[in-house]
């Protein structure tokens, strides 16, 4: 049965208490924010997870202990950050990294380390059951085609490859909810983030009997399915004692990042559309039906707010094209990482828009939309030697916003409405890569005060199931609020136009080199 909060005499004090925390385990590292009933930030605190494993060229596994011992030092790092007592968070709710397939065993043990959300090893996973479903079928009751990236796919070539590891699982979950078990001992997930997993009916927000059967997976491991702000959980003993957050307190479905995220920058009504920057980009436009991409170029999941959905696109190496950037060649730098991306980004706004033609291509992990190609391979085109280095940091701010741009035509192209944009992740913090995207785009893009991630809209989503708001709608309306409007300069855009149109002749070109 679904847990049920009742609100017992302790519970209902808990309930009175108008502080929430949101936590998000991230690619890079857990955050845990602590937000009041008016969306004022109290604490925050984040711990790096150690960076992921890739044995093999196109392989990604980071391993879950981690982002539990994460998520413990940053719990109480928040906690002790802002001087409340435990009892006095009333909720916590969850975002995190999606599509990563975490096995555990028998004894609630991981089986293996974790398979992430870009790893791109299983494409004949991905083609055997396109092959016996029908793509055609497989998207009319997941609403998306087989990826590489998704959860399914992993746990097949975990079967297939590793047999003795499967044979011990008896339990699968992502990675967000590991963190919640380990913190409640209960088994759950949300449908926004089961999406990601190619095991959901999306248009009915439940398990796909049908892909289950046809895929061969016992629906007896998987966890058990709420809604977003849903509370679904209490802190238990162990995870009170491991996090130091107050046992019984309850625990919200929560949502994977690119939902959580949207409910944080108030992308939650048909119009509203975000583009976020992370280690991979996003475009993301939230709509009151299932609508999909014939073709599976975007992917339709289920939103964080009941019956609602969203439609986006995803460049699997956007702010990892800069962090390579960085790691590649100013490696030597005595900066901090911040400070060494706010020189990069200085010293790309010495070079021109369009970077005289120089072009980047951010297929460093494969690519996502538009061309569901793991085996496409980055590249830098059009060098001369009158380019400098702050040309080539401006062709890699340039070629990001380029690949978000299609995900937009995507959406002109479905008639899917663009209202507003709202600008999200490590792409907001730049001034000069807003300005990029607002140019790129052709339109106004906004950002909002509190761009804290996932993790804000982790904590909304807390906050409702605490009853401090009544609904997300409501929520996002009370706290989330337009900071900046970057309104796009025309002759730049005409620029960034020309230049759009040569960076999309780049993509067939590498395909005839890299698709053998």
């Amino acid at each position: 049965m679904p847990w049920a909060w009742t609100r017992s005499q302790d519970s209902g004090t808990k309930a009175m208490t108008a502080a929430v925390m949101g936590i998000d385990v991230g690619t890079g590292g857990t955050r845990a924010l602590i937000l009041d009933a008016g969306g004022q930030i109290l604490a925050s605190a984040t711990e790096d997870h150690q960076p992921f494993a890739s044995p093999c060229v196109g392989w990604a596994e980071q391993h879950p202990d981690d982002w539990w011992r994460a998520a413990q030092a940053a719990i109480r790092k928040a906690l002790r950050n802002s001087r409340l007592r435990a009892d006095e968070v009333s909720c916590v709710g969850f975002s995190g990294q999606m599509h990563g397939a975490v096995m555990l065993d028998g004894h609630g043990k991981v089986v293996r380390p974790a398979l992430i959300w870009c790893d791109v090893r299983t494409q004949k996973q991905c083609d055997d059951l396109t092959k016996l479903l029908g793509r055609d079928r497989l998207i009319a009751l997941t609403a998306n085609p087989a990826l590489t990236n998704f959860t399914l796919t992993k746990f097949l070539w975990t079967r297939d490859h590793e047999p003795e590891n499967w044979r011990r699982v008896c339990r699968v979950m992502l990675p967000k909810d590991y963190v919640r078990f380990k913190l409640t001992g209960h088994a759950a997930t949300d449908v926004a983030d089961a999406s990601g997993t190619l095991l959901l009916d999306v248009s009915r927000r439940t398990w796909s009997a049908e892909v289950l059967a046809a895929a061969g997976i016992d629906p007896s491991i998987l966890p058990e399915l709420f809604e977003s702000p849903a509370v679904c959980g209490q802190v238990d003993s162990r995870g009170a004692e491991a996090s130091g957050l107050a046992e019984g307190t309850p625990v919200v479905a929560g949502a994977g990042d690119q939902a959580a995220g949207a409910v944080g920058m108030g992308i939650v009504t048909p119009g509203a559309v975000s583009a976020t920057i992370g280690t991979s980009g996003v475009v993301f436009a939230s709509t009151d039906r299932p609508v999909t991409d014939p073709q599976g170029r975007l992917h339709t999941f289920c939103h964080a707010i009941p019956d609602r959905w969203h439609v986006m696109g995803v460049t699997q190496a956007a702010g990892l094209s800069l962090r390579w950037l960085r790691d590649t060649f100013f490696k030597e730098s005595t900066k901090g990482s911040a400070e060494i991306y706010h020189l990069m980004t200085e010293e790309a706004g010495r070079a021109p828009a369009g970077s005289e033609q120089l072009l980047w291509a951010p297929y460093l992990m494969g690519e996502r939309t538009p061309h569901l190609d793991p085996d496409v391979r980055g590249a830098l085109v059009g060098l001369t030697a009158s380019h400098t280095r702050a040309h080539v940091i401006r062709a890699v701010l340039e070629g990001v916003a380029f690949s978000l741009k299609d995900t937009f035509r995507l959406l002109e192209a479905m008639g899917i409405p663009i209202e507003r944009v709202r600008l999200g992740g490590g792409g907001a913090r730049s001034v000069l890569w807003r300005r990029i995207q607002s140019e790129v785009y052709g339109r106004e893009v906004e950002t909002v005060a509190a761009e804290e991630g996932a993790a804000y809209g982790a904590a909304i989503l807390a906050g409702v199931g605490a009853g401090l708001w009544p609904s997300v709608d409501a929520a996002c309306q009370s706290v989330v609020r337009v900071s900046e409007t970057v309104t796009p300069d025309p002759n730049n855009v005409a620029l960034m136009s020309a230049q759009y149109e040569r960076y999309r002749r780049i993509y067939p070109a590498l395909k005839s080199i890299y698709s053998s």
